[in-house]
Formats: C-alpha cells, sequence, structure tokens
C-alpha cells in the first residue's frame, strides 16, 4: 500500500528507540539475551532518516542487576511467565540492558552524532518502562514530554526496537499527551509474541497514531 508524501518540518523529531547491543542478533562478539528478528538490518535506514531530521532523541534500556522485569529476580521463565507488579502484570524477560554493560551500549553501527538527547529508562529497579514518556505504571514520567514541549516539537516519529514494546507504547503515550504521532514501519521490528502485533495495531488505532513507511518522508 503507498503512502502520500510527508514533508519534515523545523518541529518534527524522530525518535529512535532502544537500539542496543542486547536487542541485535548479530553484534559481533556480543550474545544477545534478547535479539529482535532482522533488528540490525534497520540500523543503515535508521541512520539515513536521521541524517534528514534536524531534531533526534534516541533511547536506551538501562535496567540495575535485580530489575522487576528480568524473571531471574522472580526465578521464573522468560516470556512465558509473569508477575503481578503494584501497576499490574509484569511480563518477564531474559537479563537485559544491565547499567554499565556492553549489551546495554548503542550498537556501533548506529551512526547520528547530532543526536540531541539520549534518555534511559526503566532504572528503577521496582518498575519497568516500555514507553520513553511514562513508565509502566503510567504515572511516573520521564521527563521526556516537557522536554518537546519547551523545545516546541510537535510531530514525532518512531523508529527501532522494538514495534511492539518500546517503540509501540512510545507512540501510543504521544498520542495521548497530545503530540502528532508516527510509527516508521519499515524501520521497526517487533519481539512478536503471541498476540502483540495485533494488539500494537489496535492500539495504534485507537489513540490515532499513523504508520507509514520511510519512503513516504520528504525532506
Amino acid at each position: 500500500m503507498s503512502h502520500p508524501a510527508l514533508a519534515l518540518t523545523p518541529t518534527d523529531a524522530l525518535l529512535v528507540i532502544d537500539m542496543q547491543n542486547d536487542f541485535m542478533p548479530n553484534t559481533p562478539g556480543h550474545s544477545s539475551p534478547l535479539p529482535v528478528t532482522e533488528g540490525d538490518q534497520i540500523i543503515p535506514g535508521i541512520n539515513a532518516l536521521a541524517a534528514r531530521f534536524e531534531h533526534v532523541i534516541l533511547t536506551q534500556d538501562w535496567h540495575p542487576r535485580g530489575h522487576i522485569s528480568f524473571a531471574s529476580t522472580h526465578h521464573l521463565h522468560p516470556f512465558t511467565d509473569t508477575v503481578e507488579a503494584p501497576y499490574g502484570t509484569q511480563a518477564l524477560w531474559p537479563d537485559h540492558c544491565i547499567q554499565g554493560s556492553r549489551g546495554a551500549e548503542l550498537h556501533p553501527g548506529l551512526d547520528i552524532p547530532h543526536t540531541e538527547l539520549i534518555l534511559r529508562k526503566g532504572f528503577r529497579v521496582g518498575i519497568d518502562s516500555y514507553s520513553a514518556f511514562t513508565e509502566n505504571d503510567g504515572v511516573t514520567t520521564t521527563g521526556l514530554a516537557a522536554y518537546l514541549q519547551a523545545r516546541g516539537l510537535k510531530r514525532l516519529f518512531f523508529a527501532g526496537l522494538a514495534y511492539d514494546f518500546c517503540v509501540g507504547f512510545s507512540a501510543v503515550a504521544a498520542a495521548r499527551l497530545g503530540f502528532e504521532a508516527i510509527v516508521i514501519e519499515d524501520l521497526s521490528r517487533a519481539v512478536a509474541l503471541p498476540g502483540t502485533v495485533d494488539a500494537t495495531n489496535s492500539a495504534f488505532a485507537a489513540a490515532g497514531v499513523q504508520r507509514l513507511a520511510s519512503s513516504a518522508l520528504t525532506a
């Protein structure tokens, strides 16, 4: 399906979500605990797209050891087991993106020298943070919305990892906060657990999040 061309403006920003070694399937010399299929393949496209934006923001998962989202913290199994947290059901993952580790570093192939902000999330041990705007309790903020509003940035484009978790939650949160939110589908990849992609697409439709191909954007 083709999309009409969309011209970029000075009040646009590109948010590149969690392009970190622990999410990459083929980082040389690194065994990724949570590789997203084809996650490394979108790096050249993200670099090329970012070069066309005046404003670029990166995010990093930045977990302490013993984080609530780690299956090992609860002696349970990743992907299939969950725990009940004060803010609701928490999915469990392999240990990943531990603060200061190589796995938490941005992938070395990412080349966006004009990045204006690197936002770290998920650093509180007792709460996870999929969204770049609010942690999983839906209340605790990262401060990103205020930063964007103070700088007059109004239309936000999202790319990175993973489509059905941190990209999706970030885009939906942005739309609910009054930003225009657009997900670049060909420059995102999904974890694709049972039902997660369909749930994400439904959440996008409900929140008014647009889905576009990078080829639809013009300078």
